[in-house]
């Protein structure tokens, strides 16, 4: 009888994948409609290109290009200055046990 393995691309269960792509979506929503109240991300277009999440959930690291790459440095420092504002937002809109802490990287 063949063993049913649940994974995908580089070894990472369809659940990391599928919870990591619910991140992704709720973050270029929150992105995308100005909800966070920060000049510097309001003024860029900002895309969440990849949500990665750790086995147990409870990390996130969420990979983001500004567009054409301008000011990626600007566009970091302010999502980490918001990662408290983005980490409220995905907990309230994702049912989980645990809300998961966010790192932002270029």
């Amino acid at each position: 009888m063949a063993k049913h393995n649940d994974t995908g691309p580089e070894g990472r269960s369809v659940r990391l994948l599928r919870v990591g792509e619910q991140f992704r979506h709720i973050l270029s929503e929150l992105l995308a409609r100005d909800e966070v109240h920060d000049d510097v991300l309001n003024s860029h277009s900002v895309s969440v290109t990849e949500v990665r999440m750790s086995p147990d959930l409870r990390h996130a690291t969420a990979f983001i290009k500004p567009l054409l790459g301008a000011n990626e440095e600007k566009v970091l420092k302010a999502l980490r200055t918001n990662t408290a504002f983005f980490q409220k937002e995905v907990a309230s809109r994702v049912s989980m046990k645990y809300a998961a802490k966010l790192k932002f990287l270029a």
